[in-house]
């Protein structure tokens, strides 16, 4: 197969690893570290070897190779360039996400390089590192791409500064490859021949380890955590228990370049290596560059977040009406203004905007107050609101309309001009303002709870939407001392309430280091905790029957248990467990894989089985996407009583199904039922995922 175009920019990700502190000492072993190197490889104050970083992202690595279709044949790691932002601690949980970036075509029959890139964080919120991997693809070249810019690292005419041999084992790769690369070509002997080699040879990111052990020991010896960047080319094979010396010359002050060659036979195993070092830089949230637009940010919190995104870098609209509390008034721009004077006075750059959030032209001048001021937004935080407190009884429809117009019709107004922004930029941070009040209920509010109950709503559709366009959206429910709580926290509770409090998690969120769509989070007087929509795992009831308010009340503890519950991230997910809760299992567990035995051979036998009778008036396309050696792209349009199989991309599918190649034979040949595959995330649909069920009725495979 060709290279898939379509691959460069796509999202891949996020994928998420647990280590412990036995998967980097595995991985230490697996690069040479021993008793000479304790620090590594025992766990009391263990240190990581910063390039156990590539040990963490194998599932990425090889996700770029399935992505961009490169002939596995012919991969090789051809360059990999790490950036190292703070020490990865000895376990967690990591969270990786990239995209391929770049094809460069060498010609035909000299290869083509793939690029992947992709940051890594931890799952105490740090971002760890940035992988830059480039993969040499020996039989994809000749596509008709621009080459690859030249990079040549100049060495100093003189000796190295220091010379680090060792032995890497005849047994290596063995241990090495228990850290996550599998790949054949470094422990089968016949998968070797067929690859152009005498024997299986040493990973070139095993190598690459013993170099990071040894730039370490000679530059920064007992301060793993000084590494900062880590770029090389790998330039030939190394055949395990041959010996090597990683040569390295100190080029300035924090830089050096190195280079790791073949004590045998003087052959360049690693070149054009280059190493960054120094102290450990401040890890500090920052907002340069990035510009954010607050709504009622004339006091309060709005003020506080206002004055702490300008304090780190961020350019600033600060809108605020200036009305009353309950939204009464005319107006002023005074609360704005001296927000913004306070801004200024610090040294910071802001504008002020006193548009009403209620009216679609209102939150339309506020967005384009930050393009005409600053020329883009990147982050909107929806603060603005008002209070008309009564009993429901007593609540007359202008208080309960009134307070609906500011809340959420405000966040949407003001909302849905930025979202197209961040959309045209690939990048933005939304955050609503919702409540205990509406997460949990309050006494005399029923208009104010409605409202903030309802942003919970809006956020859970617009982090889907705005998914792919990276743009993450969140939830905070702040306890915090404002004009809107003044008269309804007790004395006592009002002192504590600082809104200082709960500013660190708004800015969190709303920085590139936010790793998180579509949560809520409540905050106040120092205390965080996340909340979550939970539902039940539920029971079937009646089987083909319509089951009877009798049947539901012996089953009632099993329909109402919140035990093993989960949360769901769209609608889809929930249909997808309910549609499983009926599945039967098959009773053709025990068959190997029998009957079609490829995958091109399903797609052929498609329009054999198409049943036309079951397709009277059905309009529909289908999309699959096999990943794997086997697999391939196919379309399949229904239209009027006919059916249309081909290979390639259809650019408006109803539904996207998207399998590895092995897991899609299983289920076409009755091994794997389509439920379980869907529940267990092993078939994926996208787009109307209903019309996936029509595919049983259509075709009688």
């Amino acid at each position: 197969m060709a290279l898939n175009m379509d691959a460069i920019g796509k999202k891949i990700g996020p994928m998420t690893k647990d280590y412990s502190w036995k998967d980097t000492v595995l991985y230490a072993l697996g690069v040479g570290a021993g008793f000479s190197d304790l620090d590594y490889c025992y766990e009391k104050d263990l240190k990581v070897i910063p390039s156990f970083s590539i040990a963490a992202i194998f599932d990425f690595l090889s996700q770029v190779g399935i992505e961009s279709g490169v002939n596995l044949a012919g991969i090789l790691h051809g360059e990999q360039e790490l950036i190292f932002h703070n020490p990865i601690p000895p376990e967690g949980t990591l969270r990786t996400e990239g995209a391929v970036t770049h094809y460069y075509d060498k010609g035909k029959g000299k290869g083509a390089l793939i690029v992947g890139e992709s940051d890594t964080y931890h799952s105490n919120g740090q971002k760890l590192f940035t992988s830059v991997m480039t993969v040499f693809g020996r039989l994809d070249g000749g596509f008709g791409g621009e080459n690859a810019p030249k990079k040549e690292i100049t060495f100093p005419d003189r000796d190295p500064d220091f010379v680090v041999a060792a032995a890497p084992a005849p047994d290596q790769p063995l241990l090495y490859r228990l850290s996550g690369d599998v790949f054949q070509l470094h422990v089968d002997n016949e998968f070797a021949k067929v690859s152009g080699f005498e024997k299986p040879i040493m990973h070139g990111l095993c190598t690459h380890g013993f170099a990071c052990r040894a730039l370490i020991a000679s530059l920064i010896p007992g301060f793993p955590e000084k590494a900062r960047r880590m770029a090389c080319r790998f330039s030939s094979p190394l055949y395990p228990g041959d010996p090597i010396e990683t040569r390295i010359w100190k080029t300035e002050e924090g830089k050096a370049a190195w280079r790791v060659v073949n004590a045998k036979t003087g052959d360049t195993v690693i070149d054009n290596g280059e190493f960054d070092y120094g102290e450990i830089p401040k890890d500090e949230i920052r907002f340069d560059g990035k510009v954010a637009v607050i709504t009622g940010a004339g006091a309060g919190l709005g003020r506080i977040y206002a004055l702490e995104l300008a304090r780190r870098g961020a350019k600033v609209v600060v809108n605020d009406l200036g009305g009353a509390r309950d939204g009464s008034g005319e107006g002023s721009p005074t609360p704005a203004q001296k927000v913004v004077n306070e801004i200024t006075a610090l040294g910071g750059e802001a504008v002020a905007n006193y548009d009403n959030v209620a009216t679609v032209e209102g939150g339309e001048n506020i967005i384009m107050t930050a393009l005409e001021s600053f020329g883009t937004v990147d982050i909107l935080i929806n603060n603005a609101g008002i209070l008309r407190d009564k009993s429901f009884f007593k609540m007359e429809p202008e208080n309960w309309q009134a307070v609906l117009d500011v809340h959420l019709h405000g966040a949407f107004n003001v909302t849905r001009p930025a979202f197209k922004v961040m959309k045209q930029n690939g990048y933005g941070r939304i955050l609503m303002t919702t409540s205990a009040a509406g997460l949990y209920g309050n006494f005399g509010q029923t208009n104010y709870s409605a409202a903030k109950m309802a942003l919970v709503g809006f956020m859970n559709t617009l982090k889907i939407e705005g998914g792919k366009y990276g743009i993450k959206v969140n939830t905070v429910a702040p306890i915090a001392a404002s004009r809107l709580t003044e008269d309804i926290l007790p004395p006592a509770l009002m002192e504590k309430s600082n809104p200082g409090f709960v500013a660190p998690l708004v800015l969190y969120l709303s920085s590139d280091r936010c790793p998180v769509s579509g949560n809520i989070y409540n905050a106040g007087m120092g205390f965080f905790n996340r909340a979550a929509v939970v539902t039940g795992p539920g029971t079937v009831l009646g089987g083909q029957a319509v089951p009877t308010p009798e049947d539901l009340l012996k089953q009632w503890d099993k329909v109402t248990t919140l035990e093993g519950g989960k949360e769901y991230s769209q609608l889809n997910d929930l249909v997808g467990d309910i549609m499983g809760a009926f599945a039967t299992p098959s009773d053709d567990k025990g068959k190997e894989t029998a009957g079609i035995r490829s995958v091109a051979e399903v797609f052929a036998a498609m329009s054999k089985a198409f049943a036309a009778d079951a397709a009277v008036g059905v309009d529909v396309v289908f999309q699959y996407n096999i990943s794997g050696s086997d697999g391939g792209d196919w379309t399949c349009v229904i239209k009027d009583g006919t059916c249309a199989i081909e290979a390639g991309n259809h650019e408006s599918p109803a539904c996207t199904l998207k399998m590895a190649d092995a897991d899609f034979l299983s289920m076409m040949n009755g091994t794997l039922p389509a439920m379980q595959a869907f529940t267990s995330g092993k078939l994926q649909i996208t787009g109307d995922v209903m019309k996936s069920q029509l595919i049983e009725k259509l075709f009688k495979m």
